[in-house]
């Protein structure tokens, strides 16, 4: 069976607490930086099925091809992606100099699946990822002789 399990800091933290929504344990979830609900630098994902294979789609808008690397180490799939970006502007009274770093990393736990055919597409703003199933090994029957 394939185990598509995403795993990490903040999908741990769901469940956690008692009543995330009861005022004291928000405000300390909030300055803890443990929020139980979706955060806005999480990388957002869309997991599918289908006879032959798992799709697993990841919205990555404003990253290049080069920013974002897949990683398949045994059974862990690791989605990542990087931006590191630098502005600067000059004016004849003012300078303006700007940085900005960004960073997104998924993993899920993948099993039975053709690590060997495992594909990947970057299309306007969006990480496709193709799992092929593995093909289950024809099980040959024993033959039981009568005495």
């Amino acid at each position: 069976m394939f185990g598509l399990t995403p795993y990490g800091k903040k999908n741990a933290l769901v469940g956690k607490f008692e009543d995330p929504f009861k005022l004291d344990n928000f405000f300390e979830n909030i300055f803890n930086d443990q929020l139980p609900f979706y955060s806005s630098n999480q990388l957002k994902v869309d997991i599918s099925e289908n006879e032959k294979e798992y799709v697993i789609e990841a919205e990555l808008p404003g990253y290049r091809k080069e920013e974002i690397s897949i990683d398949l180490d045994e059974d862990r799939l690791t989605i990542a992606a990087e931006k590191n970006q630098e502005t600067e502007e000059k004016g004849e009274h003012y300078l303006r100099r700007e940085r900005r770093f960004g960073s997104l990393t998924r993993s899920f736990l993948v099993r039975n699946i053709n690590k060997q055919a495992v594909g990947a597409k970057y299309e306007n703003g969006v990480l496709t990822v193709v799992l092929p199933k593995m093909e289950p090994e024809a099980k040959k029957g024993t033959k039981i002789e009568i005495d």
